[in-house]
């Protein structure tokens, strides 16, 4: 039998599927906002990682937020078992009409033969199993010539469902014990929104950062600039050995040892990690929802493809987003010129870039990172620099987002922990 002929008026419930990084998540929110805007009648629900849901909560456009732990399956067959039925059974219980699968992952296509919407779109992607699964397609899910947020909202193209350009925003909601904590922080240190520089060097693969030499002297180079520099990174420890060898890289004379007060105490024998002076090193310390309203009250975020740097630029503050084997037409920051201003800074020596491997023949180390100039990236800084702060920058578009009507998570499964991506 013929699809019946897909409707946004007879939607009253919808499901958005996103099972996969940080920022990926976060860069399917203008899916839900548009669907939302084209179907206002309709409740949209979003199914992501449990660790990724801070990008979704807050949402103004979503009602439900389930959630899917990646531990689980260290949970034993039986416990993973009964988690895997209470969430089929929640989410039966919300009989959607629509689903949207925003990835590749065979879970949706499952979900969609258990759950039976009248309608349901994923990316083309095989024959078979998957193609018998769904009812709309839209074209492959990566394509290096278009942004992920075009992507992404293919799916609601493929059933004629065209957004505006206000639809395309992607939304961050920091919420307001974020933003509290981030206030007494730079007070404590005697910053305020648009007076520092955020820098955020790491990402979780070490093949898209900048080597910490250099990111030490483009600290140097804004510090001599007057420019307060905020360093952070994920708990993790390899994000945090970056950050300390950047403190570590720079100048002697400009660096404090916290606990003694010593200036010029640095390396293994100072009884504490050094930090440069007008300097604040927030490495490993805050949540995802902390990192989100510090970069919103940063006057520039410096940083790698990674998902703090889509943070930074959904929450109107200019970025400076340095790109290796990655492509920045796909992965790019995401907002309009002028409105949400940003540069990306790749080599310009490298033709084969982006080549989208994990470092030079996959060797985890990306020679069109390790020689980019600072000169390069620090003129990219300056130029945004120079361009007066918008009036929502800052503490003003903090407090926009504060405003955003609250989301419904299922606490039957269990919350994110917060920590940092």
């Amino acid at each position: 039998m013929p699809n019946e002929v897909f409707s946004p008026a007879k939607l009253s419930r919808a499901l958005v599927i996103k099972l996969r990084h940080h920022g990926d998540v976060l860069l399917s929110s203008p899916v839900i906002s548009a669907l939302k805007r084209l179907a206002p009648q309709c409740e949209v629900d979003a199914l992501v990682y449990a660790d990724t849901a801070p990008m979704l909560e807050g949402h103004p456009a979503l009602t439900q937020l389930h959630l899917i732990d990646r531990n689980w399956k260290r949970l034993g067959f039986r416990r993973q078992a009964a988690a895997e039925w209470s969430l089929l059974r929640k989410l039966g219980a919300r009989h959607y009409d629509l689903v949207v699968h925003l990835s590749v992952h065979t879970r949706g296509a499952w979900l969609v033969r258990l759950l039976r919407p009248r309608w349901s779109v994923a990316p083309q992607f095989r024959a078979g199993f998957w193609a018998g699964s769904f009812t709309h397609f839209y074209p492959a899910q990566s394509d290096p010539q278009r942004h992920t947020v075009e992507t992404n909202l293919d799916s609601l193209r493929a059933l004629g469902m065209e957004p505006t350009p206000a639809d395309k925003r992607v939304t961050l909601v920091p919420g307001a014990a974020a933003e509290a904590r981030i206030e007494a922080l730079l007070a404590q240190h005697g910053l305020s929104a648009d007076s520092f520089v955020h820098v955020h060097p790491a990402s979780r693969w070490a093949f898209k950062c900048w080597p910490a030499e250099r990111v030490a002297a483009l600290c140097d180079a804004l510090a001599a600039r007057g420019w307060p520099i905020v360093l952070t990174s994920a708990p993790d420890a390899s994000e945090k050995a970056l950050v300390a060898a950047v403190c570590a890289a720079r100048q002697p004379n400009a660096v404090t040892c916290p606990r003694s007060g010593i200036p010029g105490t640095q390396g293994a024998s100072a009884p504490a990690r050094c930090v440069p002076a007008g300097t604040m090193d927030l490495s490993g310390q805050l949540s995802l929802k902390e990192l989100a309203a510090l970069t919103a009250r940063a006057r520039l975020f410096v940083g790698v493809d990674s998902a703090p740097m889509h943070m930074a630029a959904a929450l109107g503050t200019p970025v400076v987003a340095i790109f290796g084997p990655s492509g920045d037409r796909e992965w790019g920051p995401w907002g309009e010129i002028g409105e949400n201003p940003h540069r990306v800074v790749a080599s310009n020596t490298h033709p084969c870039r982006p080549c989208g491997l994990a470092g030079c023949n996959d060797s985890k180390v990306s020679e069109c990172l390790t020689t980019l100039p600072v000169a390069q990236v620090l003129a990219a800084c300056e130029e945004l620099l120079a361009i007066p702060p918008p009036p929502c920058l800052g503490l003003g578009m903090a407090e926009v987002r504060r405003v955003a009507a609250p989301v419904m998570t299922d606490p039957a499964l269990g919350r994110p922990d917060g920590g940092a991506p």
